[in-house]
This record gives C-alpha cells, sequence and structure tokens, in this order.
C-alpha cells in the first residue's frame, strides 16, 4: 500500500505542478476557443489540461516500475506499456482535436486504433465469468470486439460528462478509487497477481484526478479538453479490461463444485461484469440518454446539446457547485454500494443503507422544486431567495422625487475629458482645482 500510496502522490504532484504552466502554453497557442450554445462557462478558458495529466501517467510508471513490490508487475505484465501505448496516441489526437476541432468520425477510429494497440500488446479480455454459465473462453476475435467496444464506450461516457467544472475529474476519481479498493483486494487479500496491473492503473489515475481538480473546481482556470477526458476514459476502460478479462475467477478457490457452481456462488465476491458497469454507470446513463434523445430529433449522436445530465440540474434552479456535488454523490453511492455488495453479499444493513442514502440523494436532487419560504419574523436572517414575495409598490411610491427637491446644478457640456467607458458624464461648473483647498 506504501509504494501505491507514493505512486499517486508523486502522479498529482506532476499534475498539479504542470497544469501552470500548460494553462499559459495553451493561452499562447489559441487553444481556447470561444464561447458555444451548449457551454456553461462565461468566459473563454484554455484547454489542454491533458498534457498536464499525460505526463502525470508517465511520471507514474516510470516511478512504479523503480519501486520494489511494484516492479514486478512490469517485469510479469505486458499490460503497462500496453496502456501507455494507446494512452499516448489518444493524447495525441486530443491534442489536435483541442487546438483544431478534428471530426467525430476522425475521434471515433482514433480510439478504436488505441484500443487496438492495447489488444495488439496484450491487453484484451480473454475470458467472461457469466452467472448460471461459468467461464466462457473467447476466442481472439470477440475478445477483440467486446475489449474495443468497452474502449469506445467508456471514453465518450467520460467525455460526454465533461460539462461542468471538476464533474468528469471527480466522478473518474470516485471510480478509480473503488476499483483501486477492489483490485488490491483481489491482489493482496487473495494474492492474485493478475490484479495487480489494474489495481496500479487505477492507483495513478487517481492521482491524475487529483492532481488536476484544484485548477478545475468551479471557477475553473483549465479545462482538460479532448486530451484529457478521452485519456483518463481509456484509462478507466484498461481497469475494467484487466480486472475483468484477465483474472480467472477459479483462481480463488473460495467453493467446491463445478465450474458453473463456483462461479455462480462467487458472484457476490467476484463481479467481473457487474462492477465496472456500475462504476461507470452515471456516464453510461447520460452517453445512451444522449444517443436516444439526438437519434430521436433526426440528429447525428456526435451533434451537441444541453440535454446532458449536468444540464437539466442546472435546468432545475442548481447551482454549478451543488450539481457537481449532486452528480459525486451518485457516482459513489453506486461505484461503494455495489464494493460493499460484493464484499459482503448478506448483509442487509448494505441494502437498506443504500436504499437510504437514494432517499437523500432524490431529496437533494428535487431541492430546488421545494423552495421553503421562511416566517416573516425570520426574513431578515435568511438568504433573499428563502424570503416571501414582497408586495408590488405603489405608484406614490414609484413616482420620482421633485426636481425642486434636487439640488441646483448646473451641467456643462461633456467634451473629451467627459466621457466614459458607459457613457457621457456630466461635469459641473463648481469643480475646485487639483491641488486647492476644501
Amino acid at each position: 500500500m506504501r509504494d501505491y500510496l507514493l505512486t499517486l502522490c508523486v502522479t498529482a504532484a506532476v499534475t498539479y505542478l504542470l497544469t501552470g504552466p500548460v494553462r499559459k502554453f495553451a493561452i499562447a497557442t489559441g487553444a481556447m476557443p470561444e464561447i458555444r450554445a451548449r457551454d456553461v462557462h462565461r468566459e473563454p478558458t484554455p484547454r489542454l489540461g491533458g498534457i498536464a495529466m499525460f505526463f502525470g501517467l508517465c511520471a507514474g510508471l516510470l516511478v512504479a516500475a523503480h519501486l520494489q513490490n511494484l516492479s514486478s508487475v512490469f517485469e510479469l505484465s505486458n499490460e503497462p506499456r500496453a496502456l501507455l501505448s494507446g494512452a499516448a496516441l489518444i493524447w495525441l489526437i486530443g491534442v489536435l482535436d483541442d487546438k483544431f476541432e478534428l471530426d467525430a468520425l476522425i475521434k471515433l477510429g482514433a480510439q478504436m486504433i488505441s484500443a487496438g494497440v492495447m489488444v495488439a500488446q496484450g491487453l484484451t479480455i480473454l475470458w467472461l465469468p457469466i452467472p448460471g454459465v461459468g467461464v466462457v473462453s473467447l476466442t481472439p476475435g470477440q475478445g477483440t470486439l467486446l475489449t474495443v467496444a468497452l474502449v469506445v464506450l467508456t471514453i465518450n461516457a467520460v467525455n460526454f460528462v465533461d460539462g461542468l467544472d471538476g464533474l468528469a475529474a471527480g466522478m473518474v476519481c470516485i471510480a478509480a478509487t473503488a476499483f483501486f479498493l477492489y483490485g488490491y483486494r483481489l491482489w493482496y487479500g487473495y494474492t492474485i497477481e493478475a490484479a495487480a496491473p489494474a489495481t496500479l492503473f487505477t492507483a495513478i489515475l487517481m492521482g491524475m484526478c487529483l492532481g488536476f481538480l484544484p485548477h478545475n473546481m468551479h471557477p475553473a482556470r483549465i479545462f482538460m479538453g479532448d486530451s484529457g477526458s478521452m485519456l483518463i476514459g481509456l484509462i478507466l476502460a484498461a481497469s475494467a479490461i484487466s480486472i475483468t478479462g484477465q483474472v480467472d475467477p477459479d483462481v480463488l478457490k473460495l467453493f467446491e463444485g463445478s465450474t458453473r457452481e463456483a462461479t455462480h456462488a462467487a458472484l457476490p465476491v467476484f463481479i467481473p461484469l457487474v462492477l465496472p458497469l456500475t462504476i461507470i454507470a452515471i456516464p453510461m446513463a447520460d452517453l445512451v440518454l444522449a444517443i436516444v434523445r439526438r437519434t430521436w430529433k433526426g440528429q447525428s449522436p456526435f451533434a451537441a446539446d444541453r440535454g446532458h445530465l449536468h444540464h437539466r440540474l442546472l435546468e432545475i434552479g442548481h447551482s454549478h457547485s451543488r450539481a457537481v456535488l449532486i452528480m459525486y454523490f451518485w457516482s459513489a453511492l453506486i461505484a461503494f454500494g455495489t464494493l460493499a455488495y460484493s464484499v459482503h453479499s448478506t448483509s442487509m444493513w448494505i441494502v437498506l443503507g443504500v436504499v437510504a442514502l437514494s432517499a437523500i440523494g432524490l431529496v437533494l436532487l428535487l431541492m430546488p422544486r421545494f423552495t421553503p419560504r421562511a416566517p416573516r419574523w425570520a426574513e431578515s436572517v435568511v438568504p433573499p431567495r428563502y424570503r416571501r414575495r414582497q408586495p408590488a409598490p405603489t405608484a406614490a411610491e414609484t413616482a420620482p422625487e421633485p426636481a425642486a427637491a434636487e439640488e441646483e446644478r448646473v451641467p456643462v457640456p461633456a467634451g473629451i475629458n467627459g466621457a466614459t467607458a458607459i457613457g457621457n458624464r456630466a461635469r459641473f461648473t463648481d469643480r475646485r482645482k487639483a491641488g486647492t483647498p476644501s
């Protein structure tokens, strides 16, 4: 655990320290697109934050390769090299897109090629433990198609949810934390060496997000752009692929009997299919809803709009920060709820806790619909939005004061010195010269 924490801290520190210079570089190169109709921010903000995140990834892998307890991951598995190859390719495409706005089909092709590069180096799904059936071995073609599909879906899900300051980085950090705890339990608790690469990937991913978040929280000083969102989406997908299709459930040896019975019985402990999907449940739901919504309207699935989940939270009445925190809450509830169930599936308290937290989440979600009103005696100490509506002023109250009541001032025409940025400003004849005593 000490080595993982050291890797996480180094990754976070490198990402944090490089984000400032990268911001200046993005401003100098003009990587600051104009405000679009679907954007929430009000001022042009530099992108290319993925550059700092990529160098944080490289630093994390470099440090881990020289640590005694983690160096075996690089010696026994080719997955770290496969991840770095695919990440470098998708990051390069993302940098070009942040600067030149590439076509959506070009980015889709690059995502598929990046997934193919990882598959060619051994990071692929080999088998699937299916409840009630057992362990199903996949052919190379089936494993490649399933791997590419999972990578493309995860990358686009993270990319779609990247619409508010700090939203994508925070949600991926929550997912990576749940993944890390799950992988570390398999690696350390059950001595399954095949789970070590996924544990390392998620520790580095947590460091990348934590190092970037201070610069990206509302109001954001820099955006990660597609160079960052596609990068962290690919790393999250690689972690899911490694722990889903590389770890054989039979090595747990928790149950006796046939393979079919063992797989079915071990499902609460080893959830190879449910956990990766639930961790990215919120981004994936947003992706599916966006595709259905745009297709229903006769638009391209890649056409941008303001119908994402975070946009709807803003329309309901939530502030920017509250909408982000609500998305964090639901992501953490789903991810850690599934993780807790995989550890203690027989505990009814876990189910009751998830139900109670879900009820709290619904109350927080619908809070703007039921804005409470303070009693009249407390209106002076509560924010204006909780006060009752004030009565409309009468005509007598809104009438302007008589001109005779005002001080007589004779304005002089505003010349060159009398103009301001807003308009002409009247000058008065009773001005005193500068330096004269009052």
